[in-house]
């Protein structure tokens, strides 16, 4: 498996090879049209990303040591971003989560692309993730624990 740096490198070196604006939120709309749907019973409100124009799920697990990451939304744009987000930090352990931090997609313009709104999102799901991981390293990893 790929390192978050490795992922993180070619996601930018992607985007950054995407001139226009324009093309980088089609890439981003694409994104989100190929990511897989979380199952109904993952889409509940527990799971809502709050702060977001469209709703956003992020459904986290951890498990054999490593954090997973399911999103799913009812906007394109939004469900994209987050299956940036999610496919950069899938499968990896919580430590290697928190030593890459999300601010990577400031660097690609990502942001300047968002409406107030959907930054405000954006900024809610990195911090959910990062919330997340980092209660699976204090209470598992940090412990030797491979599950919940």
């Amino acid at each position: 498996m790929r390192s978050i740096e490795e992922k993180k490198n070619e996601l930018l070196e992607t985007l950054e090879l995407i001139g226009d604006e324009h093309e980088r939120l089609t890439f981003i709309v694409d994104m989100g049209k190929g990511a897989p749907e979380l199952p109904a019973d993952c889409r509940q409100d527990i799971f809502r990303v709050e702060g977001c124009t469209s709703n956003l799920w992020l459904f986290p697990t951890y498990e054999d040591g490593k954090c997973h990451f399911g999103i799913d939304s009812d906007s394109s744009i939004t469900k994209g971003i987050a299956a940036m987000i999610a496919s950069l930090y899938d499968g990896h352990p919580p430590s290697e989560i928190l030593a890459h931090p999300p601010s990577f997609l400031a660097d690609a313009g990502v942001p300047q692309l968002l409406s107030p709104n959907r930054r405000n999102g954006l900024s809610n799901l990195t911090k959910e993730v990062t919330d997340y991981a980092t209660l699976c390293y204090e209470r598992y990893e940090k412990l030797g624990k491979t599950s919940a």
